[in-house]
């Protein structure tokens, strides 16, 4: 008789740790993912995007033309380097200040 209980105890926790699982699951899916690009900061009223000759280019915000220009060519070359394109032909195709 004790086997049996025991049994059924188990299938018990089984099923509340299964249950317990999904909901925790479920919470996490709702979540936004977050975009690779992010948008401009305050302040932050020039913009430039780099790209490579193959590969992922960048896009940056910067408080300066030249600040938004270095930080997209940074940009270009790590995600050109991480997406298996040519880093090392990375430049500017667009920059320019909002007003």
């Amino acid at each position: 008789m004790t086997g049996t209980t025991a049994c059924q105890c188990s299938s018990w926790v089984l099923l509340s740790l299964l249950v317990i699982n999904l909901a925790l699951t479920a919470g996490c899916s709702s979540n936004v993912s977050t975009a690779r690009y992010s948008a401009s900061n305050i302040g932050s009223s020039c913009y430039a995007k780099a790209l490579p000759t193959a590969g992922e280019g960048g896009l940056a915000w910067g408080s300066t033309l030249s600040m938004a220009r270095e930080k997209s060519l940074t940009n270009c070359i790590r995600y050109a380097g991480r997406s298996g394109g040519t880093p090392g032909t990375c430049h500017v195709v667009l920059s320019e200040c909002k007003n």
